[in-house]
């Protein structure tokens, strides 16, 4: 993902806390959550259950990476 203005002098974008790029690891992460695996994960269906399943597993491995 390239982003829409090109990092020169002349251009220093200081609203990170409203949107920022994202990086392209984040992305592919992301993208069977966006576009197949979308339920909600306070859910009892299979889709809630498997956002359930990945949120529970990202907060173990952050959880891990902080000690």
């Amino acid at each position: 993902m390239k982003p829409i203005f090109e990092d020169t002098i002349e251009s220093v974008y200081f609203d990170n806390a409203a949107t920022t790029i994202i990086d392209g690891e984040v992305v592919n992460a992301m993208l069977p959550f966006l576009e197949e695996r979308y339920g909600n994960p306070a859910a009892s269906y299979h889709l809630g259950r498997d956002a359930e399943d990945a949120v529970n597993e990202s907060r173990t491995k952050i959880s891990d990476l902080l000690g």
